[in-house]
């Protein structure tokens, strides 16, 4: 007998398990973001560009983090729910974290430019940690709920239930049930017939 879903084990295998996972990534493309962009604003690869500003070096920074994090939620995070059009899957995800990555260039905008906070401290804490904050939780849901969606028609689980609906609609047994029903007794396939001299008719 299944033993039905406790709330704690719902909450774990629909939520917590995709939470860390997605953190366990999205911690590895924060350590490519701020790197990088560290190492663009102090000229590490060249000197009075648009990549050394603060918004271009943002910019290049968290184009590259989106694109590890992508392969990443694909291959592990969301990976049974993985889509077959991978190309619309990328869009949608691409969307998102553009969403996200304008959260935290918006933190940046208004800590740089409106509040006068130049120094390389306060674009950190503006981008990094205030708009990481912010654009974490935005994309965590919207890539858990929408882009990777267990409703989503393209995708491996939707494919794999309508798989298992239509074995049940052809009455094909599951795996192992020739086992299970092994050692019961077969129904008798007609009725036994009247023992000798049994009179119908009284």
């Amino acid at each position: 007998m299944t033993t039905p879903a406790t709330p704690l084990r719902r909450l774990w295998h629909g939520l917590v398990a995709y939470l860390l996972k997605f953190g366990v990534v999205g911690l590895i493309g924060l350590v490519i973001d701020v790197a990088l962009f560290n190492a663009l604003r102090l000229g590490a690869f060249g000197a009075d560009g648009w990549a050394q500003s603060a918004i271009g070096a943002k910019t290049v920074s968290t184009s590259a983090a989106i694109v590890f994090n992508w392969v990443g939620n694909r291959y592990w995070t969301f990976r049974r729910h993985r889509r077959r059009n991978y190309l619309r899957e990328f869009a949608e995800y691409l969307l998102v974290s553009l969403g996200g990555m304008a959260i935290s260039l918006g933190c940046l905008w208004i800590s740089h430019h409106a509040l006068g906070f130049t120094s390389l401290l306060a674009d950190n804490i503006a981008s990094n940690v205030i708009g990481l904050g912010l654009g974490t939780a935005f994309r965590f849901l919207l890539y858990r709920y929408w882009v990777w969606g267990a409703y989503r028609a393209d995708g491996l689980s939707a494919a794999a239930r309508v798989e298992e609906a239509q074995r049940a609609l052809f009455e094909e047994p599951p795996a192992g049930a020739d086992d299970a029903n092994a050692g019961e007794p077969d129904a008798p396939a007609q009725a036994s017939a009247p023992p000798p001299g049994w009179n119908q008719g009284g």
